[in-house]
Parts: structure tokens; sequence; C-alpha cells
């Protein structure tokens, strides 16, 4: 009698909770996703002010968040939210690229923002990826937020490097080699493949970072190792 193989564990559904003040903009997406098999929109808000309390009720894995929104807007929102302890990831959705609130938003623990014009599929791909782990981050942003990082004054830059250099050399070998990967803008898989790492073993790298530092984003980790000097290491390279 042959055995029958064991099933393969059913995928997990991504649990994604839509912010946006326009109704119209609410249907669009939840037609969006509704022929994606493997996001359920689990809850709707209008408002900023709404996010706290529809979290702490539907629990979901990612929350695609407007910004502009009339009683608390979008920034404020993720701003608190990402402060919560076990907080959902933010997909930011907004109508300009990369202007002075989403760049404040992906600092303040955003996962990454999605252009209001963006192709559906790309949409839907994003809210994938950031619940796999992976940042949405065009390196156009990536690069303005180490624009503004470099633009202080030489004083402050030097006691950034200083400090950004200590913190980085309590890394061990293997969570520093993953840092500088991190800034090249990498994804988990892209990482675990230039370093012969499983992907689980790169996710669990990075959740130490992330801990060590008292970081809720990678984009943090990219401006660290940009802060130390050490944006331009070779972060491919395994070691001997």
């Amino acid at each position: 009698m042959t055995t029958p193989l064991p099933k393969e564990p059913a995928p997990r559904t991504v649990r994604l909770l839509v912010v946006d003040d326009d109704p119209l903009v609410r249907a669009g997406l939840a037609l969006m996703f509704g022929g994606a098999d493997d996001i359920e929109i689990v809850g709707e808000g209008a408002d900023g002010t709404e996010v706290a309390a529809l979290t702490d009720r539907l629990r979901p894995d990612v929350v695609l968040m407007d910004l502009r929104m009339p009683a608390m807007d979008g920034l404020t929102a993720t701003e608190r939210l990402r402060t919560r302890p076990g907080a959902p990831e933010v997909i930011v959705l907004t109508t300009f690229h990369a202007d002075e609130q989403v760049l404040r938003a992906i600092r303040a623990g955003a996962a990454g923002f999605v252009l209001k014009d963006t192709p559906p599929a790309r949409i839907v791909d994003a809210v994938r990826r950031v619940a796999a782990g992976d940042p949405v981050l065009s390196p156009t942003v990536t690069r303005q937020l180490m624009d503004r990082a470099a633009g202080a004054g030489p004083r402050v830059r030097d006691e950034r490097a200083d400090t950004a250099r200590r913190r980085i050399d309590a890394l061990a070998g293997r969570e520093r080699e993953v840092a500088i990967a991190v800034a090249h803008g990498r994804s988990n898989a892209e990482i675990a493949a230039a370093l012969y790492l499983s992907v689980a073993t790169v996710k669990t790298q990075v959740s130490r970072i992330l801990a060590r530092f008292g970081f809720n984003n990678r984009v943090q980790i990219a401006l660290l190792v940009h802060d130390a000097g050490l944006a331009d290491d070779d972060g491919d390279r395994p070691p001997a």
C-alpha cells in the first residue's frame, strides 16, 4: 500500500487594512485585491484616527495607508502605529513621488510606498513583498534619505559617523555582512543567494539587527551603514 504524501501547507493569507478618505479609492482597491487569493482586506478606514482601533480589532499584517486625510493624516497615523509592539507593516499610498511626507513616513517605519497610479498588479505585489519582509523602496527614495542624512554640518556628520561605526562594530560577522547588503537595497532572497544562506536565516539576521538597535525598518539599517561609511563595501562577498 502506497503511503500518501503529506499535503503542502496552505499558503498564509495576508490580512490587509486599507485606510483612505476617498470611498472610490477604497472601492477600487477592494476590487483589485478581490482577485488575489492570498490577500484578504479585513477592514477599511476613512481617517488616520481610526487606525489604532481597527488594528487592535482586526490584527492586519499590512496597512495600506493614504498620506493625505483630513482629521489625522497618514504620516501621523504611521508614526503612532509603528511605535506600538507588534505593529503591522505600513505601505504609504500617495499621489506624489518621494515628497517630504513620504520620506518622514519611511523614517517612522513605513516599509515603502506606492503611487496611486501604480498598475494594480504592482500594488498587489507590493503588499505580498512587504508581508514577506521585503521593503518596497525605490533606489531614488533610499538615496534621498541618505542625502538628507548627509546634509548636516561636518561636526554632526563626524559625530554620527563615529556613533554609527561603534554600533556596526558591535555586530557579529554575518550580521555585518547582512547589514551592508541591506544598505545596497537587496531583498532577503538576493542576500541569501549572495552570502550562501537560507532566506530564513537572512530574515533572522535582519530581525536581530533591528532588535539590537531598536529599529523598525530596513531603511534605518541602510542609513546606519551609510553613516558609518560602509555603504560602498562589498556586501556580496562571502566569507573566506
